[in-house]
């Protein structure tokens, strides 16, 4: 089985509920609050969504309501990434603020060339995602 049917099977073999996909979009929304990143770039971090999805989803929990979206398994995978870096950055950095800059800052380790994280993250692949994720838990320790 090739890679690509591979990971179709696995999409088949699990739908992302109605919960799920709530639970997954409050939490982006919040990370990205934190990080104080554009619509535009969540949608990217986030496998593509659209700016007009989105804004929709943060009205929908501004009203008091539930974001009411079909997400697929890729998009939640890339939840559980962004979770993880904001996880790590928080066991790291003791003050909020400077583990949510942290971020944005250009570094020269192995993976970043300069960059900042969020450069790395920004080039929309899950692999980018999973590189600061790797970098993070390996600075843990």
């Amino acid at each position: 089985m090739s890679a690509k049917s591979a990971s179709s099977a696995a999409e088949a073999g699990h739908r992302v509920s109605r919960q799920e996909a709530s639970v997954a979009i409050k939490a982006a929304l919040r990370i990205a609050a934190c990080w104080q990143l554009s619509d535009r770039d969540l949608g990217i971090l986030l496998g593509g969504i659209s700016v007009a999805s989105l804004r929709r989803w943060r009205s929908a929990l501004r009203d008091g309501g539930t974001p009411r979206a079909d997400i697929n398994v890729d998009t939640l995978d890339r939840v559980s990434y962004l979770l993880g870096i904001y996880k790590s950055l928080h066991l790291l950095f003791p003050d909020a603020a400077q583990a949510d800059a942290w971020i944005h800052k250009p570094n020269d380790g192995l993976p970043f060339g300069g960059r900042s994280a969020m450069d790395v993250m920004l080039q929309g692949s899950m692999r980018d995602l999973m590189t600061v994720r790797r970098y993070l838990d390996a600075w843990r320790g």
